[in-house]
């Protein structure tokens, strides 16, 4: 199998076909915004979305997580309506844990260019094994 140089080659010693969803062909709802009209005055928005999911593209089982989302807005946040629809969306995407925060944290930076954000995956427990993954941005 050709690797780009430097990139580490996968290991798949359970022989499974392993296909992650590309990311140009996941269809992710977009993130709409609205102005924060208090731009300097630092509030944090705190999310808790306690129904995630995707799919694992090592067993093709649905993964389920709490999503944990805490941001600092700069001038835009978030709607909510369209924030649930995202989140939604992933339902059908072959995704691993790692990758689903940091993607959720680039179109989350991307939409609202927030002075900080964190972004945590509680995954639930499969196969004896709990996971949680934390990915976090900070404006320059």
């Amino acid at each position: 199998m050709a690797t780009k140089e430097g990139a580490v080659a996968p290991v798949n010693q359970q022989g499974l076909d392993i296909q992650s969803t590309p990311r140009a062909e996941m269809q992710l709802y977009p993130l709409d915004t609205f102005a924060y009209e208090f731009p300097g005055k630092e509030i944090k928005i705190d999310f808790e979305i306690t129904e995630f999911t995707a799919i694992c593209p090592f067993s093709d089982f649905p993964d389920f997580a709490t999503i944990r989302l805490e941001y600092i807005p700069n001038e835009r946040c978030v709607e909510l309506k369209s924030l649930k629809l995202y989140i939604n969306s992933f339902r059908n995407i072959k995704i691993f844990h790692e990758h689903v925060i940091n993607v959720i944290l680039e179109d989350f930076v991307r939409a609202c260019d927030p002075l900080r954000v964190e972004i945590e995956g509680d995954f639930h427990v499969r196969g004896n094994i709990k996971t949680v993954v934390r990915a976090s941005y900070k404006k320059q």
